[in-house]
């Protein structure tokens, strides 16, 4: 349950961070693909048609955020950056909450069971999360 809690005051603190950015959520997708921190593909099942996604691509190009090509310009690794930092802050209370002691607890509860959950290879092999695979920075 409190990982559970955790996740979603992480979440919440995205969507603040992506909405200060100015990005909806097309281009909060767009962007994230941009910087290489997932193909685009892997995006499908959020339902974005394609005419959706290309309107994303245009505003984020006339924002300077991606090329022509839909690669993140260094302004869009820049922005990408600030999100994920500002997520980062906003995320810190529960931790700092926990201090040292408490963080280390919920380490040795919650570390058996994430590495079950990876050994058992029922997580898919590619990732909307971006974990290890982003650019940006």
């Amino acid at each position: 349950y409190a990982a559970t809690l955790l996740r979603e005051h992480r979440g919440d603190g995205h969507i603040t961070a992506l909405q200060t950015a100015g990005l909806d959520p097309c281009e909060a997708l767009v962007s994230f693909a941009a910087i290489g921190a997932a193909p685009s593909e892997v995006f499908a099942s959020r339902g974005w048609t394609g005419q959706e996604w290309s309107a994303a691509r245009d505003r984020l190009c006339r924002r300077g955020w991606i090329d022509a090509d839909g690669r993140a310009t260094d302004a869009g690794r820049a922005g990408r950056a600030e999100v994920e930092r500002l997520t980062d802050e906003l995320e810190g209370e529960p931790w700092r909450v926990l201090g040292a002691d408490g963080c280390a607890r919920f380490v040795e509860v919650v570390a058996p069971l994430m590495m079950a959950v990876v050994a058992s290879g029922i997580l898919p092999t590619e990732s909307t999360l971006g974990i290890g695979h982003s650019t940006a920075g």
